[in-house]
């Protein structure tokens, strides 16, 4: 599936592009040097989880969400609750690594949840085929150097079948969890390297699909996936907004994942990130599709839906910076709390939690402070932030 790059509508794209890569600069300036740069990150990766979701149609409350990341859910998680947590856990695992990971081979097949298949478990090689020390082994009485190495081969041979296994059983949870397919998949469908070619490998011919019930056995991911990389290093010596708008188009157009959609604007933020326009943070895209109307975001017209994307980095963009002067507004009121406290105080821990999380909750600020749930209560009341559950048997906090 080749997607057309010719004949694009730059007279039309220039505006936008301007005030997208303007606005960008901006944010990616103003987070860098931010004293609340952490808090910041840690409330955009859950913002755009629940967006991700919203996009799909479903609807996610970021408190469940938060709650739900420090497992302590107060009712049974939803399916769309655990999909939003594997996309926090994307977000956080890309903007842990190297800016150029995520696009990578390695990066693609572990966000893929196949970290196996890119070359096997060096851990579980290196023990199976371990050797004792020859030094150690020169060392031996020679009437019974024979049988004792014997015995020592036989014991780790033995124990490296049972750490096979377990690698094996966490391998299989890791993609479980990932929401990653666990069925056999066709022998001939093709890996996908670093630069988007197809290479079939004994490692990647072992898994595909989750059956013919739920998934099309014809769509060919990895080819997909082939043709994605192949636009995006077409669009490589563009500006960086307008290459990750037409990588997001395509990944739109040449739909690569099946039961993964949403890994799409990980990849477009990763990208992004890649060519250095936004360092500080990993973008959040899905934040700003989700202002724009689906009428402009699913036109029939290209050009419309190129505009929507520039259109959505912008908004995004400005409502990051919003959220900044948002959280420094409110960082300086609960700051007037601290005068004339103990230097022991836990006010302060409790004011970067609070501006970390979009909401808490007593037994949240009793588990990351270390104290008991009615001191909890005690600094929440201290602090003055406001109650947003409107519950009386669970409550909840935050800045509003």
């Amino acid at each position: 599936m080749a997607y057309d790059l010719a004949n694009l509508p730059l007279n039309a794209l220039i505006a936008p592009l301007a005030r997208a890569e303007d606005l960008l600069a901006r944010l990616d300036e103003r987070v860098q040097k931010s004293p609340l740069r952490d808090g910041f990150l840690q409330r955009s990766h859950f913002a755009d989880a629940a967006a991700a979701l919203w996009l799909d149609g479903e609807l996610v409350h970021t408190e469940d969400l938060v709650l739900h990341d420090a497992r302590m859910d107060i009712r049974t998680p939803t399916h769309e609750l655990t999909r939003a947590h594997a996309v926090l856990r994307a977000r956080r695992r890309i903007f842990g690594q190297k800016p150029d990971w995520a696009l990578s081979r390695v990066g693609i097949l572990a966000l893929r949840g196949r970290e196996d298949q890119g070359g096997g478990n060096g851990a579980s090689h290196g023990r199976a085929g371990s050797d004792p020390d020859a030094a150690t082994a020169a060392t031996w009485p020679e009437d019974d150097a024979g049988e004792s190495l014997s015995e020592d081969t036989d014991q780790e041979d033995a124990l490296a079948e049972e750490l096979a296994e377990i690698d094996a059983v966490l391998a299989r949870s890791s993609r479980l969890l990932a929401g990653e397919n666990l069925a056999p998949r066709r022998a001939d469908s093709p890996d996908v390297d670093a630069a988007g070619q197809g290479a079939k490998t004994p490692e990647t011919a072992s898994f595909d699909g989750l059956g013919p019930l739920i998934r099309d056995l014809d769509w060919d991911e990895d080819q997909r996936l082939a043709d994605w990389f192949a636009v995006v290093d077409q669009v490589k010596n563009m500006p960086a907004v307008l290459s990750a708008a037409i990588a997001w188009e395509a990944w739109q157009d040449i739909e690569p994942l099946q039961h993964q959609h949403w890994l799409g604007t990980l990849l477009v933020a990763a990208l992004i990130r890649q060519r250095g326009k936004v360092a500080s943070h990993l973008f959040c895209l899905n934040a700003g599709l989700r202002i724009i109307p689906r009428e402009r975001r699913k036109s029939a017209v290209r050009t419309t839906r190129l505009l929507a994307v520039l259109d959505a980095f912008a908004e995004a963009a400005s409502a990051g910076l919003k959220e900044l002067d948002r959280l420094a507004l409110a960082k300086g009121q609960m700051e007037r709390r601290l005068r004339n406290r103990r230097k022991n105080s836990s006010l302060p821990a409790l004011i970067e939690l609070v501006l970390a999380r979009p909401v808490v909750s007593a037994g949240l600020i009793a588990a990351e402070l270390k104290i008991s749930q009615r001191a909890a209560l005690d600094l929440v009341a201290e602090l003055a932030v406001r109650e947003v559950t409107g519950r009386g048997r669970y409550r909840a906090w935050g800045i509003l």
